[in-house]
């Protein structure tokens, strides 16, 4: 068990973890490396369109892919199509949609993990937001997030409305919960089974494998990985089955160049 521990500096981000620490507790031979986006590698944005990918965390990636033998994907909840506008030219194995999509070869094609949400399903929950226009609703065909940042006093009653709208469908679909955002999905994917199936390709099977995530969307993430064997780290605060915390999205980057050698100095 790895103990918990969070940074008691004045600047986390410039001292924590020690690149030692992490060297200590991961292999970049024996590791595979699993990623959430938002609030893990990217700082959160105003809105998901905002977000800014350094140059020196697609480097960082990069090295990591190459030393690690390829054992490095994404898990997120956005879809794969927005992932590869952010961090491309990288080809990266891609968990999206919460693993209702994937691609499992770097450069190969996304391939659908279950079926987009019903059209009258699609339209019923786009109508309920249509009366608040600072709610940002965003249609990801397989989930339907709905963006509360703008209007932080209405995300009470968006939540009631939508529990109200989910009660007929009890067992079809479920409310997600993040950060100033709640989601509507069917629980037939998450991300922690599709991590249980991305650990069985040819580039993870063997690995341990290290979860990094922020957020009550990847409670399913550091439960499966918890039941590999791997490691959970999270990131600004303690989750469940995490075993490691890191206070911010740059002490991740921070920390990742670090393992592979990376000038610190040089990172965003």
């Amino acid at each position: 068990m790895i103990e918990k521990s969070v940074a008691a500096d004045k600047d986390p981000d410039a001292q924590y973890p020690p690149g030692t620490i992490f060297r200590k507790v991961l292999s970049l031979a024996g590791d595979a490396f699993l990623l959430d986006v938002d609030g893990t590698i990217l700082d959160i944005a105003v809105s998901p369109e905002d977000v800014r990918v350094p140059s020196s965390l697609r480097r960082t990636l990069a090295l990591l892919i190459a030393r690690s033998g390829g054992g490095v994907a994404l898990v997120s909840g956005r879809e794969i199509a927005a992932l590869d506008r952010l961090f491309g030219p990288l080809a990266l194995v891609v968990v999206g949609c919460h693993g209702a999509e994937w691609r499992p070869e770097p450069g190969g094609p996304v391939v659908a993990r279950a079926q987009p949400l019903s059209d009258d399903i699609r339209r019923s929950l786009l109508n309920l937001a249509a009366a608040e226009p600072r709610i940002r609703v965003e249609d990801k065909r397989y989930t339907i997030a709905f963006h509360y940042r703008h209007a932080p006093d209405r995300g009470a009653a968006l939540e009631e409305r939508l529990r109200q709208y989910l009660a007929p469908y009890s067992g079809e679909l479920r409310l997600l919960r993040g950060k100033s955002v709640v989601e509507i999905k069917p629980p037939s994917f998450d991300k922690g089974e599709a991590i249980e199936t991305l650990m069985r390709l040819p580039a993870f099977a063997g690995r341990r494998p290290v979860f990094f995530g922020d957020d009550t969307t990847d409670e399913d993430a550091f439960a499966a990985v918890r039941e590999l064997h791997g490691v959970g780290i999270s990131v600004g605060r303690n989750m469940p089955d995490a075993e490691l915390m890191v206070p911010t999205p740059k002490a991740v980057r921070l920390s990742l160049a670090r393992l592979v050698g990376c000038d610190a100095e040089r990172i965003e």
